[in-house]
């Protein structure tokens, strides 16, 4: 109410146990919070690896698809240069 938020966060939670008195809760409730953050952070952070290494992938396709292109151009300009030479 204070900060004029819908929201409640984890300080809040906190501080309200501390103006009620809830002390014994405090630190196992504390330990919680960082065990489940760590938990959040770590599978942030494989989410990341894993789309950068889906995108790594992508691109490599696409570079593959990119020459294979290339490649088809080549060969049917050769093909066009030999028929203009034979004509």
């Amino acid at each position: 109410m204070k900060g004029k938020r819908k929201t409640l966060n984890a300080g809040d939670v906190l501080s309200a146990m501390e103006e009620m008195e809830f002390q014994r809760f405090m630190v196992p409730l504390k330990e919680s919070l960082e065990v489940y953050r760590r938990e959040q952070k770590g599978k942030k952070e494989a989410r990341k690896d894993k789309d950068k290494k889906a995108d790594s992938e992508e691109q490599d396709k696409s570079r593959e698809e990119d020459n294979d292109d290339d490649d088809e151009r080549m060969e049917e300009e050769e093909q066009n240069d030999e028929e203009e030479v034979d004509n």
